[in-house]
């Protein structure tokens, strides 16, 4: 199907009403499809006070739109027979040699080792930061500290941050649940490990140069700091600037960090982005430069969790219709999504809210970067998808 560019349109006025009803202070997007760009609007500020208006190369952290960028990273390692998917986490990292698990509040040894897979697949045992478990606060307590160093001589390298994640007890037993959390973070690590280079030598070396991501890095040197957005969170009084460093990852982005998060850290523009998503929606290739094979990524974005699992995914609110697999989400029941989508269509999205979801049936793409605190998808993001894929005709 093709898209219809005259119903784009109507994405311009959607952007306009974010904005003017406080619901974001700046926000672009852009669609592709068949490698052509069919729109590209932008409406609000990256600086409210200082009425800075958000740009085509206005800098946004991507937070845990990082993720698919590290699974492209694990995939080259693994098409190059450099790593297995059921290589046990601790081949790599001492950390997570002896590891426990939590049962019945107990920290017993665990039955069966993390493996790589169970990182890609988020069924790992880790988590993220929250209250409703050992593991959990424990977690909590490592990103503190990790971002109450980010700027001091003891400040965590990204191996260091793994090997801590590992001696925390497991919340589950690797392969038996699904729950978001910092796996991505130890991928980051066996990818420095496996290449015997910085994480973000590695993703700068065979990624970001090969297709011109000229904006993406782990931080914002002094000359770029004027393009990057502002981080704003809602409050009683409306948007107001946020100001904390959430997962360790530093909010003015100034330091070129010791810890390169695979899951969280890295920055990005609209347009170096959408590279990212042409060269995985074509196979592996972009403007004659292929980072991967066609086999590679049809494994990357078709893989599916054990139906055992499923269940998991779909608490999350705007999951349905959708499994999980190598950092991604992939749609595999359209009937049954709280949007338009088609079957196959894959992506993810970030805690500040940039979003991005590749359409293969319809060689189609969707990007959308803002800055606002606890956003990921969110009614616009559902408003915005649904204009895009009636937009199909």
């Amino acid at each position: 199907m093709k898209l219809n560019r005259a119903k784009l349109t109507r994405l311009s006025d959607l952007l306009q009403e974010m904005v003017e009803t406080g619901f974001v202070a700046g926000i672009n997007c852009m669609v592709l499809q068949d490698g052509e760009e069919q729109c590209y609007y932008e409406a609000g500020f990256l600086d409210s006070a200082n009425r800075i208006p958000i740009a085509r190369d206005t800098i946004f952290r991507l937070y845990s739109m990082t993720k698919p960028i590290t699974s492209a990273a694990v995939m080259m390692l693994l098409e190059e027979g450099k790593i297995d998917l059921l290589d046990p986490v601790c081949k790599y990292l001492p950390g997570f040699q002896n590891q426990h698990v939590v049962k019945n509040g107990m920290a017993m040894p665990v039955s069966r080792p993390v493996t790589i897979q169970n990182l890609l697949n988020m069924t790992s045992g880790l988590t993220y930061d929250g209250l409703n478990c050992a593991t959990e606060a424990l977690t909590g307590t490592l990103f503190q500290e990790t971002a109450d160093n980010l700027a001091s001589a003891e400040a965590l390298t990204t191996v260091e941050l793994a090997n801590r994640l590992g001696e925390i007890p497991l919340a589950f037993e690797p392969g038996t649940k699904w729950q978001y959390g910092a796996s991505a973070d130890v991928l980051g690590a066996i990818v420095e490990i496996v290449s015997n280079m910085r994480f973000g030598d590695f993703l700068e070396k065979r990624i970001f140069t090969p297709l011109n991501m000229k904006d993406t890095a782990f931080y914002v040197p002094e000359a770029k700091q004027p393009r990057l957005s502002k981080v704003y969170e809602e409050t009683p009084d409306g948007l107001k600037p946020y100001y904390h460093s959430h997962l360790a990852v530093q909010n003015r982005m100034e330091l070129n960090p010791a810890f390169e998060s695979g899951g969280a850290g890295l920055v990005s523009t609209i347009d170096d982005y959408a590279a990212f998503t042409q060269m995985l929606l074509h196979g592996g290739s972009f403007k004659d430069t292929r980072l991967l094979s066609p086999k590679t990524v049809e494994f990357m974005t078709t893989a599916r969790l054990m139906p055992a699992l499923q269940d998991y995914v779909n608490q999350w609110e705007s999951m349905p219709g959708y499994t999980y697999a190598n950092l991604l989400r992939i749609m595999i029941r359209p009937d049954i999504a709280v949007s338009m989508g088609s079957k196959g269509e894959y992506g993810w999205d970030g805690w500040l809210g940039p979003y991005m979801t590749n359409d293969p049936a319809n060689r189609m793409t969707l990007l959308i970067m803002q800055q606002k605190t606890g956003s990921g998808t969110t009614e616009y993001t559902r408003k915005i998808r649904n204009t895009v894929f009636s937009s199909l005709e």
